[in-house]
């Protein structure tokens, strides 16, 4: 069935000289914005603050400035001739797309402040230096693709930029009738020119192989992933062998002369080249990297109807100074962010065990679950039933044992299986819910 989504079509640009010297400039209008925002936003909050501190009413406060981004754009229309009198050499949609993301920012901060967003407490939006990603977003003139060659892309103001792909993919759905650009994003990264384009798409994925069949994903570092069919996903280890090159940078990068904020020192040609040449691999690490985790996410949304995951604590996992590395390189949250969206699109169910169901402990032959298995047991042997198996194809066979089919439902990422009281605590008995201490199916609520 078709179906109407919002998706991302990323190309990488080749622009002449004079061409990002334009793109340059209006990134850093959109910087100059963001910052000039944030000094009207600060000193505002900073006087509320101080005048209430002497005890001054609310009432007789300095009037609150509104954070939303239209309420910011007024407020810079009436400034710009006097703080940026050059504001017409690009675009306004820069200086909008600067003040957007400060509105965005402080309505994060206003969140997380107030216990209204999930996740690690976030501080006030600080200023953009000029080492920060360079980046513009367009929503509104003339941008989009070209249909000489289907090798160029217009900006507004920018003009017809030749791309190093072909665009022929998504134009070919713009002549169909079947997408719609709703906007476009440049960006600099790893030395490269980006242009992002956001796109209203009409799509008609394939429908899995097996609709009704359930896969469980143990994912790891041994293995990236392992899977309850018993196929393993060896882990690439992209990171993990680019390290002595990367070394070899950083220690070349050491020498040579670097930037200093104290001093004002400037950074030598030999020390930008370097940094050049690091940025360059780090991002040849990251697509391979990309690459592995679509092909992985493909096949399971192409082959299985339902698909358990965990909801492991990658964060949590990263503080392990042992195990910090290993766990970034495997990049096991976005595994389960192109799984979700794959699946909706596709109308495969996806699944989400809850953080503290023992997958690992539970021998899934009899469900007996044991107090204690230290990570350096790779084996799970159950002294109830004896049962002989790798622990994490024991892991991925406890998640597909969690769900029922269940075909005439509309996709959607559901927990299953969360423990009442105490959900750290685990003992060694049989799993609740049946005689055996078989893990029995659960019943699905939406969260």
């Amino acid at each position: 069935m078709a179906e109407t989504v919002l998706q991302a079509y990323r190309f990488a640009l080749d622009p002449n000289p004079s061409q990002e010297q334009a793109l340059r400039s209006h990134c850093g209008a959109q910087r100059f914005a963001y910052n000039w925002g944030l000094v009207h936003v600060k000193a505002v909050t900073d006087q509320r603050a101080a005048e209430a501190s002497y005890g001054v009413a609310h009432d007789e406060l300095t009037p609150a400035l509104n954070w939303s981004a239209y309420s910011l754009r007024k407020l810079w229309n009436t400034a710009k001739n006097t703080v940026a009198p050059w504001w017409g050499e690009n675009s306004k949609e820069a200086y909008s797309s600067g003040l957007a993301n400060l509105a965005t920012a402080l309505g994060n901060w206003d969140a997380s402040r107030k216990g209204k967003r999930k996740g690690r407490k976030l501080g006030f939006p600080r200023f953009k230096g000029k080492r920060a990603v360079l980046s513009c977003r367009f929503t509104t003139g003339s941008f989009g693709l070209v249909d000489r060659d289907r090798r160029h892309v217009k900006l507004p103001r920018i003009g017809t930029i030749r791309t190093h792909e072909s665009t022929r993919k998504l134009a070919r759905h713009v002549e169909r009738g079947t997408a719609r650009i709703r906007s476009a994003a440049v960006s600099f990264r790893s030395g490269r020119w980006f242009v992002s384009f956001s796109v209203e798409i009409t799509r008609d994925d394939p429908k899995p192989a097996s609709p009704r069949s359930s896969v469980g994903v143990d994912l790891g570092i041994k293995s990236l992933a392992v899977l309850s069919t018993g196929e393993v996903i060896a882990n690439p280890k992209h990171l993990e062998i680019a390290q002595r090159e990367l070394r070899r940078l950083q220690r070349q990068a050491a020498r040579r002369t670097g930037p200093d904020k104290r001093t004002k020192r400037k950074p030598s040609a030999r020390w930008r080249k370097t940094q050049a040449r690091t940025a360059k691999l780090h991002a040849k690490i990251a697509n391979a990297r990309r690459d592995g985790l679509h092909k992985l996410s493909t096949l399971l949304v192409r082959e299985h109807g339902v698909i358990v995951l965990e909801d492991l604590n990658v964060t949590g996992m990263m503080r392990n100074r042992r195990l910090a590395r290993h766990v970034a390189g495997a990049g096991m949250a976005e595994i389960r962010r192109q799984i979700e969206y794959k699946a909706a699109w596709a109308g495969v169910h996806v699944r989400i065990a809850d953080r503290w169901y023992p997958s690992s402990k539970t021998c899934s032959g009899c469900g007996v679950v044991k107090a204690k298995l230290s990570l350096s047991e790779r084996i799970f042997q159950c002294e109830a039933c004896g049962l002989l198996l790798d622990r994490d194809l024991n892991a991925a066979r406890n998640l597909a044992a969690l769900v029922e089919h269940e075909t005439s439902s509309a996709s959607c990422a559901v927990r299953l299986n969360e423990p009442d009281g105490n959900r750290r605590k685990t003992t060694a008995c049989g799993a609740a819910g049946t005689a055996t201490g078989r893990p029995e199916p659960v019943q699905l609520s939406l969260l």
